[in-house]
């Protein structure tokens, strides 16, 4: 039998597991980094840019950059990142095709920025006037956000019609 100590670090244990493989990140490719500050102990601080591939979208890649902590802490991944980040999408292919019907607003990609707290989130909605896609980045937090954010759009040929849901 569990002693009610025993029980509350057990659960608190669970939800700790659960929240982090809920934000685990989907699959993004390192292109490069550049360094911005010197640390002596661990990584110096830096600015990373990753490529991300649309799953709905085959043809359109998405490029963060963001801050990166370093020093101890960020080198055993306990640092937490400032909220700056910064998003180009731009068609890859010769065609695009879409897997799916989209909804008007939808997040595409989700990374934790902290242990639990923070995410980065990469938002795709759709002008459908205009024929094509917007995509925003921002970094939330569990009690509070970031205003901080940036956009960019993806314009779809007149010819091929974006399905909406």
């Amino acid at each position: 039998m569990l002693l009610p100590s025993q029980f509350y670090l057990s659960l608190s244990l669970s939800l700790a597991l659960a929240l982090a493989l809920a934000t685990l990140p989907i699959h993004a490719e390192q292109i490069g980094e550049v360094s911005t500050v010197f640390r002596f102990l661990g990584k110096n601080d830096r600015i990373v840019i990753e490529a991300y591939d649309d799953p709905k979208v085959p043809g359109v890649t998405c490029y963060v950059s963001r801050a990166r902590t370093g020093g101890v802490k960020g080198s055993l991944g306990v640092a937490e990142d400032t909220s700056d980040a910064s998003i180009a999408c731009r068609q890859v292919a010769d065609t695009l095709r879409f897997t799916d019907r989209l909804p008007q607003q939808e997040d595409v990609f989700t990374e934790r920025q902290s242990i639990l707290f923070k995410q980065l989130h990469v938002v795709r909605l759709v002008d459908a006037p205009r024929n094509t896609l917007v995509y925003m980045t921002y970094s939330d937090r569990l009690i509070e956000g970031s205003p901080k954010n940036s956009i960019t759009a993806v314009p779809v040929p007149r010819t091929l019609a974006i399905p909406l849901k």
